[in-house]
């Protein structure tokens, strides 16, 4: 696999096999498998696959390096001519994922059942056309 475009947090990311990136947090364990089945998008030696909207079957597998925040961020809210100010800061946590493979099946094909009632319909006639 050449590379994957695939969605969490709200955003989407286009990683390979071995890149580092960071999503918003994410509630699994750190040296776990964090597995995204929301895959977009997948190239394969130049031939691009998209989904419509996600493809069936297919997973970006990563693992979780670390849970770590940002740096701070002032929010500072002011109005003129009435004296409102209000300062509050703002840490974001995020998820480091170092990308471990990633993976496309084939859809199985759909399983076609006959209902007991198109059976006995089939049955009938097939019995019918012997009989005759």
């Amino acid at each position: 696999m050449d590379y994957a475009v695939f969605k969490t947090g709200g955003k989407q990311y286009r990683v390979k096999p071995g890149d580092t990136l960071d999503v918003e947090k994410l509630t699994v364990a750190v040296d776990s498998i964090a597995e995204f089945g929301e895959v977009l998008a997948i190239s394969n030696d130049g031939e691009v696959t998209f989904g419509s909207p996600t493809i069936e079957g297919a997973r970006v597998l990563a693992r979780v390096d670390s849970h770590y925040k940002d740096k701070k961020l002032m929010v500072f809210k002011y109005k003129s001519k009435t004296r409102y100010r209000r300062k509050k800061g703002h840490r974001q946590i995020y998820t480091r994922l170092v990308i471990q493979d990633i993976q496309s099946e084939p859809p199985a094909p759909p399983r076609r059942r006959r209902t007991r009632a198109r059976a006995a319909v089939a049955e009938e006639e097939g019995s019918a056309e012997n009989g005759s």
